[in-house]
């Protein structure tokens, strides 16, 4: 151990040259928390290496850098280095429950089917896995898929690589805690606390790995080893008893059903795709007709847990066949109620998307379903795709579904025949939520889920504003509360009104100080620069003040270049968030942008004047629809983005150019 502490030290003194990370706003971010320096050559990093005490996690971040630099970064099938943009989506898994914990396998196990029990433990039971060093290809020469979409995530060849595991940690205490860079006291105390992670440490570790395996029991991660080094207080555990192991010292609790289908159900399967040479049958997607439909029916018109497939199944036709679908969920329940069926409906993408096998993309009338080649050897048919969501349903809401029963149409005559029935009852739905003002309730509703990493953050969501992460509406909140009285969707009575533009409310501002702990007095719903609300990190879209022509500029989190304020949309995103209020920047979603309550006290979105070509597409219509309402239909051409505006010298000259209206506004600042 201390030998690897001496080898340490002698790399960091041999260091050379500049060494950064791309895509994050952290630096180095394990060396970023611990010291406050944001290294960028190697004297920056000796310096930190000083200041943190002789830290290994310092140590490996910065050898691991400076490597990285010299090499060109990571080749398939290795990330190396995770970008902030793919951490914050990955945000809001960490807080919703899909992702219950983190861990890292590093080393090179004795048996790759061994590790492949475990990796797939770890998918059953909810858990984001990383791995660095042998453990990567004895999983390849198993069999297993890794990959992002897996949530088995892997980091690099060589054990140090696992130093990228440390640096996600970091930066979510960073990003979602408040964590200020150099507070090595607060980083390990949320790390401790809100990390929920262990490691499990195979083999083949060199001196230098085993000391940054170690190291990390300082952020109160145990360490687990089914062999090879056992020194200090690692565990020693069989491989069985790895993860039950892992989970109960983090206390980590997650209850997996089996469902009686020939292939593995989990939300580390949610994020994969299922591409073209790899299908063995598709439906919908454009080339056949497909819709999804959960109805509430009287129980007595349907036998509860009944599956069936009207149709050819995928034993009758070739691989490749593309097949109409029709997905009839049919419900009953003492607490069912109608305005549940849209909610409970889109868990239908959810629940397919969790088959090891199966695909799901879209909703209602516009569904593309796969199932690949792999699941059909394995004897997967259609039939099993209902019964997969039978169960989920009856696992996820057993409060609500007392019955339900799955009917999969591939008939394509009797698809058609449906089709229009299917269609008349989505429009009904959106007549019921089309057209909702804030005034027409007195009842908003919170979000805290995001309190699972952002302690002090609250959202509020309106019936015009949705979450700034865009998973949740007002309807779905109102939904989620009934569903979960003591769930992380609370009722928020508006009370008095203060300011009508700003969009401040006394009973807003009672809930979110006390939900705050204190922490936030006052909240503005419509302003960015008055009492904005609080971001966690999951954000889908910043929208950020540009003083100098006294502006809104809007940047997605897809957008990896430069906005004309100088800054990435992870360099933004790194000045806000963490439950604090940022007055000239405030997290926003996509569907708040087109909402007559955008930024109302900052003249919305006529003060818009930069967004990303991607965003501006996206919303096209939407945002087209909205300007008419303003008699404004040519405000969306006057808008820069990055291909006519990538300076501020070139948004000043554009906004000219076009005479846009924000330049006879008056300023904000």
């Amino acid at each position: 151990m201390q030998h690897g502490n001496a080898s340490l030290d002698g790399a960091m003194q041999r260091l050379e040259g500049q060494f950064s990370y791309e895509g994050t706003a952290y630096a180095l971010p394990v060396t970023y928390a611990v010291t406050g320096i944001a290294v960028q050559t190697a004297d920056d990093a000796r310096d930190a290496y000083e200041r943190s005490g002789m830290n290994p996690l310092v140590a490996s971040e910065c050898l691991m850098a400076a490597r990285s630099a010299s090499e060109g970064g990571k080749k398939e099938p290795y990330t190396g280095f995770i970008g902030d943009a793919i951490l914050r989506k990955l945000g809001y898994s960490l807080v919703d429950g899909s992702v219950v914990g983190i861990g890292l396998l590093v080393g090179t196990p004795e048996s790759g089917e061994a590790a492949a029990a475990i990796c797939r433990e770890l998918q059953e039971k909810y858990m984001l896995t990383f791995l660095a060093g042998g453990v990567v290809s004895a999983l390849g020469e198993a069999g297993v898929h890794v990959g992002l979409d897996y949530r088995l995530v892997p980091l690099g060849p060589d054990g140090a690589d696992g130093i990228h595991f440390a640096d996600i940690i970091a930066r979510v205490a960073m990003m979602f805690g408040g964590v200020q860079p150099g507070d090595l006291d607060r980083l390990l105390v949320y790390a401790a606390e809100r990390a929920k992670a262990f490691v499990v440490a195979f083999p083949g570790l060199t001196e230098e790995e085993i000391a940054f395996v170690e190291a990390l029991q300082v952020l109160g991660i145990p360490i687990l080893t089914t062999g090879g080094y056992e020194g200090g207080t690692w565990i020693r555990t069989a491989p069985a008893d790895t993860v039950r192991t892992g989970m109960e010292m983090r206390g980590i609790r997650v209850a997996v059903t089996a469902i009686p289908i020939p292939m593995a159900c989990s939300p580390a399967f949610e994020g994969k795709s299922i591409r073209k040479e790899e299908m063995y049958v598709e439906f919908g997607g454009g080339r056949t007709p497909a819709f999804e439909l959960l109805r509430m029916r009287p129980q007595e018109e349907f036998r509860d847990g009944a599956v069936s497939v009207v149709g050819p199944d995928v034993d009758s036709v070739a691989p490749g066949t593309a097949l109409p679908l029709a997905v009839l969920v049919d419900v009953a329940g003492q607490r069912m109620k109608k305005d549940f069926e849209p909610v409970l409906e889109r868990r239908i993408h959810t629940f397919i998307n969790y088959g090891e096998g199966s695909w799901h993309v879209a909703q209602r009338d516009m569904i593309w379903v796969r199932i690949s080649k792999d699941a059909v050897a394995k004897g997967v048919t259609i039939g099993d795709l209902g019964t997969l969501l039978a169960h989920k349903f009856r696992m996820e809401f057993p409060d609500h579904i007392d019955a339900v029963q799955v009917t999969l149409v591939t008939d394509g005559q009797k698809v058609r025949e449906m089709l229009p029935e299917a269609r008349t009852l989505y429009a009904e739905r959106d007549e019921r939520i089309a057209g909702m003002k804030d005034e027409d309730t007195e009842t908003f509703y919170s979000c805290t889920l995001c309190q699972t990493f952002a302690p002090n953050h609250v959202c509020i969501i309106t019936p015009e504003r949705p979450a700034l992460c865009g998973a949740i509406t007002w309807l779905d909140a109102r939904i989620a509360y009934e569903i979960t009285p003591a769930g992380a969707n609370q009722p928020v009575r508006k009370g008095d009104v203060i300011d009508p533009v700003l969009g401040e409310f006394a009973g807003v501002n009672r809930f979110v100080k006390k939900a705050s702990h204190g922490e936030t007095d006052r909240v503005s719903l419509y302003s960015m620069l008055e009492n904005p609300m609080t971001a966690c990190g999951c954000f889908e879209c910043i929208a950020a003040i540009v003083p100098e022509v006294s502006g809104i500029l809007i940047v997605n989190r897809d957008f990896g270049g430069e906005t004309p304020l100088g800054m990435t949309f992870s360099t933004l995103a790194g000045t806000i968030g963490g439950g604090a209020q940022t007055p000239g920047f405030v997290g926003v979603s996509r569907n708040y942008i087109v909402s007559d309550r955008f930024l109302q006290a900052e003249n919305g979105i006529e003060r818009v004047v930069w967004m990303p070509s991607t965003l501006k597409e996206e919303l096209r219509d939407r945002l087209r629809a909205r300007l008419e309402s303003l008699d404004m239909p040519n405000i969306s051409e006057k808008i820069a983005d990055e291909t006519t505006a990538p300076t501020l010298d070139d948004l000043i000259a554009f906004l000219e150019r076009v005479d846009h209206p924000v330049l006879k506004m008056k300023p904000l600042i």
